[in-house]
Formats: structure tokens, sequence, C-alpha cells
């Protein structure tokens, strides 16, 4: 017997009705259609056959939302002119507390990147430090590039790193030209915080899409203009002849320090849990032996620095710079030197200040405690966000961050974006306490991607802006190198802005960025993979292959970087211009499988996370946690659809007991396009 009613068999089926009532509601041609041919049948006196309504309702489903489009965050509360003068009150009240409570979890969240950024300095500091001794190395630019990647991750801030180079610069132990490749890659390195920060909103797909897409477009950004800028500064070394030429045009003079706007506010909380001497990784890197037994944990805060005129004893070879300062007694020599002495005063006040732990040690509790506390403010800040951001107000902030001018001055909101991500980056004196601040509100739908990259290139200039003033604050010795170093930074920015955005067809990491998005959304665990092959893995293996010569990091990585380009353009082909290629490179469908599909590589790690599940305590029970409440939103739907008759709700049934076999076919499709 067929599953369905079949026409041609009237007299199978005994539910005879007059469906055109119910007809009158469908919507669209085919409900039209449907309905005369019911009529039809009627005035021939047949039986009228019962039609499942499974194939109009998904014919005459609307189409799938796109998935970058903003959510409408809908206010699901009483409207404000139904309460009670009590009631307002109370709304008014809330609404304080809730803002109250924003701001200091932004506050303990900045906080926490703040001791992050400690914590990393303690867990690789030194060897961040040890890094920059090999002077070999630094001299080739592509090894210069991924230490300044593999230090800015490691330390978690590139003004330490640029402070390091302009250490190793004034004295002596780089010149400015090889300290440029260093600095992009500092660039490269401070956008990882905020790729960290998107993987907190894992939790929803749509959410992390849109977070994961906000965060990487800046590292697609800075990836990008180091693969444009730097062959040409090689070639030419326009920066460096550009920044000379303005260094030298003007008289300079050692200023007063740089203003401290953000860390007037944190450093009285942070300097109670960990305060760091980070002139010892300076040391380490300028080749002073003597810093590699120090501790970075700051135990003396307030110093006092004495210089006495003393007797020394010296070797009788040497030589006295005047005879007059010199005498000997026996076999002894004397001589009267200015001897430093540092008067120890008071210690610090944070809480590690007498302990004992080694720095690892200190940094592995700090990593993991500043992690929680990130997670924490950055969950809560979302949520937060989610009853706050409803109805009016999110529509009010919405049009005003994300609504274009009018024609023709369409294109100047995104630099007016890109302002005040500059003026924003210059308050808080970092580009990734900004970046990581609006990753969250590109996640839940406040910001729209598009609006986010403008956002992000303001954040890179205003980075830059405040490492200017603070060169311009640097000692006579050091000052016209931070200064040139500071402008290498800011035009190398600028340099890439004007490559990858005034043209909206040169916006490349947007595009870039959502695709990663999807891939990540479908695999998320992709994610993780990203971020440890673009900032360790990838800038550790040419590190090493830097430290062979020349010779070997050109016959490695050139024919794997041709090859990556070459997979880039036919996949760009195949989109567009498919048979303008060679039959065989349409699709991707000649290799196997797990070369240009996820899906082999997704199974196998869900295989082994369910082999972990059934040893490891809890996991099973939390999957089987989330199958349920999958399927309980599934039923809630089914319930709010409304068939024809009930045997279109059976035959449903039937198909939703088959769904796991449907979803596995559909699971087990490839993706074709090549990793």
């Amino acid at each position: 017997m067929a599953p369905w009613p079949e026409v041609e068999k009237p007299e199978t089926n005994n539910y005879i009705g007059d469906s055109s009532k119910q007809n009158q509601n469908m919507a669209g041609k085919e409900g039209e259609n449907h309905k005369g041919n019911v009529a039809s049948l009627g005035n021939k006196g047949e039986i009228q056959p019962a039609f499942s309504t499974v194939a109009l309702i998904d014919e005459t489903r609307p189409e799938e939302e796109d998935p970058w489009a903003l959510p409408e965050l809908q206010d699901t509360g009483v409207k404000w002119s139904d309460l009670d003068t009590k009631g307002k009150v109370i709304r008014v009240l809330y609404g304080i507390g809730k803002f109250v409570m924003l701001l200091g979890l932004l506050y303990m969240f900045v906080c926490s990147l703040d001791v992050l950024s400690s914590a990393f300095q303690l867990v690789g500091g030194k060897a961040a430090g040890d890094i920059f001794k090999d002077d070999s190395v630094l001299s080739n630019p592509v090894a210069g590039l991924v230490i300044g990647v593999l230090v800015t991750v490691m330390v978690q801030s590139s003004s330490t790193s640029s402070s390091i180079i302009v250490s190793m610069v004034s004295s002596t132990l780089l010149t400015v030209r090889a300290a440029i490749p260093i600095i992009m890659g500092a660039n490269i390195g401070t956008s990882v915080t905020n790729t960290i920060v998107a993987l907190m909103q894992a939790g929803d797909r749509n959410e992390f899409r849109r977070a994961f897409a906000g965060a990487t477009i800046h590292d697609f950004f800075n990836w990008l203009a180091v693969f444009a800028l730097l062959p040409v500064e090689v070639i030419t070394g326009y920066l460096f002849h550009l920044t000379n030429v303005i260094v030298d045009s003007f008289h300079l003079e050692s200023g007063e320090d740089a203003p401290e706007l953000l860390k007037v506010i944190t450093d009285p909380f942070t300097k109670l849990i960990i305060e760091l001497d980070k002139s010892v990784i300076n040391a380490i890197a300028t080749n002073d032996e003597s810093a590699k037994n120090k501790s970075l944990v700051k135990i003396w805060c307030v110093t006092e620095t004495n210089v006495t005129l003393q007797n020394v004893t010296i070797p009788p070879s040497e030589n006295c710079t005047s005879p007059e300062f010199c005498w000997s007694e026996g076999n002894t020599t004397w001589t009267l030197k200015n001897i430093t002495e540092t008067d120890y005063i008071s210690k610090c006040q944070h809480i590690f200040v007498n302990s004992d732990l080694p720095d690892l040690g200190i940094g592995l509790i700090l990593l993991a405690l500043s992690l929680l506390v990130l997670c924490s403010c950055l969950i809560a800040i979302v949520k937060l966000l989610n009853s706050v951001l409803k109805g009016q107000v999110a529509s009010v902030i919405k049009k005003t961050i994300n609504t274009d001018f009018p024609f023709p001055f369409t294109w100047l909101a995104g630099y007016l974006a890109m302002l005040a991500g500059a003026g924003m980056t210059f308050v808080v004196q970092s580009s990734s306490v900004f970046t990581s601040a609006i990753t969250p509100l590109v996640g839940i739908g406040v910001i729209s991607i598009e609006r986010s990259y403008p956002l992000t290139l303001g954040a890179n200039i205003g980075t830059t802006t405040t490492a200017i003033l603070a060169a311009l604050a640097s000692p006579g010795s050091t000052l016209k190198y931070s200064l040139q170093i500071a402008l290498c930074h800011f035009f190398f920015n600028v340099s890439g802005i004007i490559l990858f955005y005034p043209i909206p067809y040169t916006r490349l990491p947007i595009r870039m960025s959502k695709t990663l998005g999807n891939i990540t959304a479908q695999y998320r665990w992709f994610a993780i993979f990203y971020l440890l092959l673009c900032f360790f893995l990838l800038p550790l293996f040419v590190f090493a292959l830097s430290l062979a010569g020349w010779g070997v990091l050109l016959g490695v990585c050139l024919p794997l970087f041709l090859l990556f380009i070459a997979v880039v353009v036919i996949n760009v082909m195949q989109k567009r211009k498919p048979h303008s290629l060679p039959e065989k490179l349409q699709n991707w469908d000649f290799l196997p499988v797990w070369m240009h599909s996820l899906e082999p590589w997704d199974n196998m790690l869900m295989a082994s996370l369910a082999f972990c599940g059934k040893h490891c305590c809890g996991f099973c029970k939390c999957c089987k946690v989330n199958a349920e409440q999958e399927g309980a939103k599934d039923n809630q739907l089914k319930t709010m659809e409304v068939y024809e008759n009930t045997m279109a709700m059976a035959d449903d049934e039937r198909g939703g007991r088959r769904a796991p076999a449907v979803a596995c076919v559909d699971k087990t499709g490839t993706n074709n396009t090549a990793l």
C-alpha cells in the first residue's frame, strides 16, 4: 500500500470533506490550483481525496533567512504606556541598575585583559627576549615578521614588543630597517586577543558566526596588508625612507610622559593583583646576562638610587685615568670611582609580592584566573546587552551605528566610523581592548560586519597614534628611533587602508571573514584550529625554516605559497567562471574527500570525542542534555504547524523518526572547497 493516498483510487480513501475553506487561507498560486482541483472532483460527484499540506507548507514557506542579517531583538515585556507609576519607577531603577552593572562588567573585562597580558609575559616573556637575541635571524625580513607575531602573541601586547624593538635599535643591536618587518608582525599578533574573545560566544551558532567573523576581519586585514606591503618594503624601503625624512626634518626634544587615560582607572585594581618589571625582558633582548636570573615579578615599588664616590680596588695592570686618583698598598691598587647604589624603600602591594613561586607558576595561575574572569564577564555582558537592547532602544542603536548617509555621501559613514574607532582606541590606549569590546556587539547583532570593518581599521590607526605620543615622551637617547618605529607602524596601517578599503571591491577582509564565519559556524572546532595555525604553528614553522637559512626557507615556503595562490584562484574561477577551467578542475572531486572537505575530519573528531565520552566523566550526559534540548525545540515548532488531516501528521511523525538518517545523509555531503 502506498504511503500517500492515490488520486486514481478514491475508493480506498475514507476521508470525505470540503477543504475549500482551508485552501482559501493558503497563500500563493499553488494553493489556488489545489482548490480548483478539489472543486472539480466534487462537481463530478466523486469522493474527494485528502491531500497532505506538507508539500504546500514547504513550497509556501519563506526562504531561509540570511544568517548575516542583523536579528530583530523583540521587546517581550509590558509596554511603557501600560505601566502604572510604580511600575515605571521600578523599570527606571532596573535600567539604572543594569547600566551600572554593565559598567562594572566592562571594567572587570578590561582589567582581566590587562592581567591576561601580564600572565602571558610571565609565561613567555623571557623566551620572547631570547628570540630577539639572534641578530642573524632578525636580518631576514620573513623571520622578523614571524618573530613579531610570536613575541606579540606571547606577551599579548604590541606596545611591549615595540618597546623591546626600540631598546634594541637604540643599543645598535638592530637597525630600523630590520625592525620594520617585526613591527608588521606585531600588528598581526595583537589581533589574537579578540579572536580568543570570539570563542566565548560559541554557544549560539549564528552569534558565533557573526562574532568570529567580526574578530577575524582584523586578522585578515593585517595578513593581507603584510602580504602586499612586505615585499614592497623589502625591495624599495619606502617606509624607512619616508619616516627617516619626517624624523630628520624636525628638531626633536624629549617631552613629557604620554597621557594614560584608561590605565588611571584600571591600574589601582590590577596593581593589587600583579606588577611586572618589564625592563627585564628588554635587558634579556639586549644581551644582558645578569637579567636571565631576575624575576619579572616586581617586588620593590619605591626605590631610591644614590651615586657615591668610593675607594675600589683595580687590577695592577689597569691604567688609571689620573695618577693622582690611584695609589698602591702592597700588591693592591686603589682608585676612586662613582658607585651607584639602590635603596629599597617600600614593597609593592600585589598578592604575589612575598610568593616563592617561579614566574611560570604565577603566570599559569594568573592565566587561568584571567581567562575565567574574562569568559564570565563576556557571557554576563552578552546576556545583559540582550536584555537591554530590545525594541526601540535596539532600533535606535542599530540605525545610529549601521545606517549610511544618503547618496551621494554614502561613502562618508565608513570614514566617520573609522574616525570613531581611532578615537575610542586612543581613549582606552589599546586596540585589543576596543576590538575585544565590539566583538560581542557584532555577535548579538548590534553592529554589522560591514560596519565593524572600518571600526577595526580605525582601531589600528588609534593604537599607532598612542605609540607616537609615547615615543615623543621617550628620553633623548631613544627618541629618534622610537618615533621612527612608531611612524613606520602608522604609515603601514595607512597604506593597508588605502589598499583594502576605499574601493568596495577591494574590501576582501569582509568576504574572507564571512567565509570563515560560515565554516566555523558549521564546524566549531575549526575556530581553534585556525587560531593555533595562524598564530602559533605557521609562525613557528617559518621561524624554524629561517634558522636553516634563506635557501631552505625559499625552497620550502615558495612552492607552498604558489600552491596556495593557485588553489585560491581555482576556487574563485570555479564559482564565477567554471567553464573557463579544464573539465577536471571544475570541481575538486578528483581529490580524496579529506583534501577538499572538512566532513571526514569532523567525523573523525566526533568519533574521538564519542570514544572519550564513554570513558570520561559527564561528557555523554552533557551530549544527551543537548540532544534533548534540540528535540524539545523541534517538537515546539511542530506544534505550531497546522495540517489539513491526521494522515499528514502521521506521515510527518514517521518522517520525523526517519529524520536522523536524513540528517546523516546531508551531513556526509562534501564541501567543494580545497583546504
